[in-house]
């Protein structure tokens, strides 16, 4: 069987369910075949670069800014309309960069992207995290869908909402999702389940049965 080069495989999925351990496994087994996969961790409003940017506006405003994470402070800043909808555009704008120009580089030159989280991820964040924006509508988010690329490949890992919140909590994970966001989360993935090409993942069987499907799958 040959490997698929110059392919983007996209993983998602809720806190707990293993993606960064099925990714690990499939960057080292992509090495022990010669590949030199890109892995890069993707998510609206805290990519490497945004959270560069937001961590130089905090130094040069010098406190105007609300601290990382989630805090009161940070909640009462995105109640304006002006405010929220500027952190959106720029979150978009900084997706575009990575998924239509870096993303297309990196396929076309026959390089093969792993995406711990895609952009599907980032429309469920954006709809729990702004209930009242109506995302779908803006033209900027429209242009972010048509100029991402399709992956090639995309897995969804789930789990239960009561495992999850077990696993963040032995991984003492610092922002994790309540149990009734983690509900919403899982409603809103088996809802864009049933229109996107995703292979669904029972995260609750062993790790190895989990890993061979997946290698199944990326492999032709």
């Amino acid at each position: 069987m040959a490997f698929l080069r110059g392919r983007i495989i996209a993983f998602s999925g809720i806190d707990g369910a293993g993606k960064s351990t099925q990714i690990d496994l499939i960057i080292q087994y992509s090495k022990d075949r010669g590949q030199n996969p890109v892995y890069r961790w993707t998510r609206g409003g805290y990519t490497g670069p945004f959270n560069a940017l937001k961590a130089l506006l905090r130094r040069v405003l010098r406190g105007k800014l609300p601290p990382s994470g989630r805090n009161e402070q940070r909640e009462q800043v995105f109640e304006k309309p002006l405010v929220r909808d500027l952190w959106l555009y720029a979150a978009m704008f900084d997706l575009m960069v990575i998924y239509g120009i870096y993303f297309r580089i990196l396929k076309l030159s026959g390089r093969m992207v792993i995406a711990d989280r895609y952009l599907w991820d980032t429309w469920i964040d954006f709809r729990l995290n702004f209930p009242d924006v109506k995302i779908d509508q803006w033209f900027m988010w429209k242009t972010l869908v048509w100029i991402t690329p399709v992956p090639d490949m995309s897995f969804l890992l789930l789990i239960p909402v009561e495992e999850s919140l077990r696993r963040s909590k032995m991984k003492n994970e610092p922002f994790p999702d309540s149990k009734e966001v983690l509900q919403k989360r899982i409603a809103l993935y088996k809802e864009l389940s049933s229109s996107h090409d995703w292979l669904v993942l029972d995260c609750m069987q062993p790790i190895k049965t989990i890993n061979d499907d997946i290698k199944m799958k990326i492999t032709v």
